[in-house]
């Protein structure tokens, strides 16, 4: 009988072990990269900006790729007709209200979209964390009573908008609830959080809200809930050319 429950110990120990075992940085990344980027993507949002004042804004957005990505406002009036599009690193806006297209390039890609805490790399980009980063898990911790693995990335270069990130991943759904953005100098850029994650076809688990807040800027915050959302979506029309910026 002795036996039989040190046995019974033994086992009990072995399985925690197991259940607290560290997966390995790259298994996070590729689970992660899986649910957030894609090949094709079509999605109607509504992206709500508090800070002074609040701001409300509906969109439309394409995605093809890690790199191509189109984008139409659809409101408020004062903003319906305004489109982005980004081949690569070449980002164009069409302004309805003056008729004109202008190239945003370098570090303005990093600005502000419409005065957001969200930049256009934020919004219109879909690259891979495993290129872009190298990665440690660092253990458990929880995010809001969700069992999480911490993660911390650094970038391979200079050349990413945050060279540091701190990643609260969930340990159910591989959704990062919880990120911190920070810069080469170690500032605190941004916190981002991830949430109503619902199931796609072929496992992919995708948040339908996130929420920015600007550390720097202080009392900002910015909110992006989905409204539509598809994956693999056969494009109509040719989005990614520079004519449709100015169609009607």
């Amino acid at each position: 009988m002795r036996y039989l429950t040190l046995l019974s110990l033994v086992v009990v120990s072995s399985l925690a072990f197991a259940e607290d075992a560290l997966p390995s940085a790259d298994e996070l990344l590729g689970a992660m990269d899986k649910n957030l980027t894609f090949q094709s993507r079509r999605a109607r949002m509504t992206m709500t900006v508090e800070g002074r004042r609040k701001r409300t804004y509906d969109l439309i957005s394409y995605g093809r790729g890690q790199d191509d990505s189109a984008m139409e406002y659809l409101a408020p009036a004062r903003d319906k007709g305004t489109r982005m599009l980004k081949l690569g690193g070449d980002l164009w806006l069409y302004l309805p209200g003056v008729d004109r297209v202008q190239k945003i390039s370098g570090h303005l890609l990093r600005d502000g979209m419409m005065g957001s805490d969200l930049s256009y790399e934020d919004l219109m980009s879909s690259a891979e964390l495993r290129r872009a980063y190298t990665a440690r898990v660092v253990g458990s911790d929880t995010v809001d009573g969700v069992a999480c693995w911490k993660i911390e990335m650094k970038s391979h270069d200079d050349t990413v908008s945050y060279p540091r990130r701190v990643s609260w991943v969930t340990k159910d759904t591989l959704i990062p609830a919880k990120q911190e953005l920070y810069a080469l100098s170690g500032l605190l850029l941004k916190t981002w959080t991830m949430s109503d994650v619902k199931d796609f076809p072929g496992g992919r688990k995708f948040p339908m809200k996130m929420v920015v807040v600007d550390n720097v800027k202080k009392e900002s915050s910015t909110t992006l809930e989905f409204k539509e959302l598809e994956f693999g979506h056969p494009f109509e029309q040719e989005v990614f050319a520079l004519r449709w910026l100015e169609r009607h």
